[in-house]
C-alpha cells in the first residue's frame, strides 16, 4: 500500500471519493454518538458507536477486495519500526503522565473539564472502575491497531498512491486529528485554545506514525506506540472518573 504517487494522470474519481468519504466519516460518527446521541441511554450510544465503527473499519477491506480487487498483502512485516515506535510511545506517555501528577491536576487544570468527562463516563455505561479498566485494555490493545489499519495502512496508503508524500501525510494526519477535536471540544468546549493545542499533538502523533509506516512497511511500530499513549491516557482518564 505504499506504492508511489502516480503524477502522470489523476486518480479515478472513485478514488477520490473513497479517500474523501475515509477522511470525513470517523468525525460524523464523534459528532453522533458523543454529542447529538449524548443524552440518550448509554445502550443507544454504545449501539451507535458499535455500528459505525463496525462500518468505519469494514470499509477499507472491502474497497480493496471488491472495488479495486487487489489482495490485501503488504510489504513483508519488518520489526525495522519497532524501536523507534516504543521509545516515541514511552517518551510521549511518560511527558504526559507527569505533566499530568506534577502540573496539570495540582494546578486545578481539569476542574472545569472534570464533570463534563466524568458525565461522559456515567452516560456511557462505565459504572465501574473494572468496566472504564476493560475499555482502556481494549482501546490500547485492540482499538489501537484498528485505527492504524484505517487511517495509515488505508488513508495514508490511498493518499500515497495518488500524491506526494508530505501531501498524504498532512491530509491523513489532518483527518486523523478531526474527530478528536469533537472528543475534546466536549469536555473543554469549542472556543477552549486547549481542544486545538491537545488536537494539535494528535496530528503530530498522525505525522510520526505516517512517517515510520512509510520508513518500515510494517504497522507494528505505529501500533505499539500508539497503544503506550492511549494507555496513559486511559490512565489519566482513570484518575479523573467518578468511581
Amino acid at each position: 500500500m505504499n506504492s508511489e504517487a502516480n503524477s502522470s494522470s489523476p486518480p479515478p474519481l472513485s478514488q477520490v471519493a473513497a479517500i474523501l468519504a475515509a477522511l470525513v466519516f470517523p468525525s460524523l460518527l464523534t459528532l453522533t454518538y458523543f454529542v447529538v446521541f449524548s443524552q440518550r441511554s448509554p445502550g443507544f450510544q454504545q449501539g451507535t458507536y458499535a455500528l459505525g465503527k463496525s462500518i468505519q473499519f469494514a470499509f477499507p477491506l472491502l474497497w480493496v477486495l471488491l472495488v479495486l480487487k487487489e489482495r490485501l498483502g503488504q510489504k513483508r512485516m519488518t520489526t525495522s519500526g519497532i524501536l523507534p515506535g516504543f521509545l516515541f510511545g514511552a517518551v510521549v506517555s511518560v511527558i504526559m503522565l507527569l505533566l499530568y501528577h506534577l502540573v496539570l491536576r495540582p494546578s486545578g487544570f481539569f476542574a472545569d473539564a472534570t464533570p463534563a468527562i466524568q458525565e461522559k463516563i456515567s452516560g456511557l455505561g462505565l459504572d465501574s472502575a473494572w468496566q472504564f479498566v476493560a475499555l482502556g485494555i481494549f482501546y490500547a490493545a485492540i482499538h489501537s491497531v484498528l485505527e492504524e489499519y484505517y487511517w495509515r495502512w488505508f488513508v495514508f496508503g490511498q493518499l500515497r498512491r495518488c500524491t506526494p508524500l508530505g501531501v498524504a501525510i498532512l491530509f491523513s494526519s489532518l483527518g486523523f486529528m478531526a474527530h478528536h477535536v469533537i472528543l475534546l471540544a466536549s469536555y473543554f468546549g469549542w472556543t477552549s485554545p486547549v481542544t486545538y493545542v491537545f488536537s494539535c499533538g494528535v496530528a503530530i502523533g498522525g505525522v510520526v506514525w505516517a512517517c515510520l509506516y512509510e520508513y518500515s512497511g510494517s504497522l507494528l511500530g505505529p501500533w505499539l506506540s500508539h497503544a503506550l499513549i492511549d494507555a496513559a491516557i486511559f490512565t489519566v482518564g482513570y484518575d479523573l472518573a467518578p468511581f
